[in-house]
C-alpha cells in the first residue's frame, strides 16, 4: 500500500463516519455499517474494501467485519516532494 493510501483512510468524511459508526460495536455485517451512517448498503462495500487492504478493518470469523479497536489516534506528516 502506498502511504497516500493511509490519508484516504484518515482523511474526514465518510469512511471516518463509517469507523466511528464501527468504533467498540463488535462484528457487523456491511449491510448494518450502512444502516449505522445512513449510507444505501452500495456504496459502503468500497470503503470496506479500502479500509480492509489499510488494516484498519478485518473480517469477522463468523461473518460481517469489525473495527478491533476501542480508539484510534492518526498521525500523519506532509513533506514536500
Amino acid at each position: 500500500m502506498k502511504s497516500s493510501d493511509h490519508l484516504d483512510v484518515a482523511r474526514p468524511g465518510k469512511r471516518w463516519e463509517l469507523l466511528k459508526a464501527m468504533c467498540g460495536a463488535g462484528a457487523m455485517s456491511i449491510r448494518e455499517a450502512a444502516r449505522r451512517v445512513g449510507r444505501d448498503v452500495k456504496a459502503v462495500p468500497g470503503d470496506v474494501v479500502a479500509l480492509l487492504n489499510a488494516g484498519v478493518l478485518t473480517r469477522a470469523t463468523a461473518g460481517g467485519v469489525v473495527f478491533p479497536f476501542e480508539a484510534v489516534k492518526v498521525e500523519f506528516m506532509l513533506e514536500a516532494a
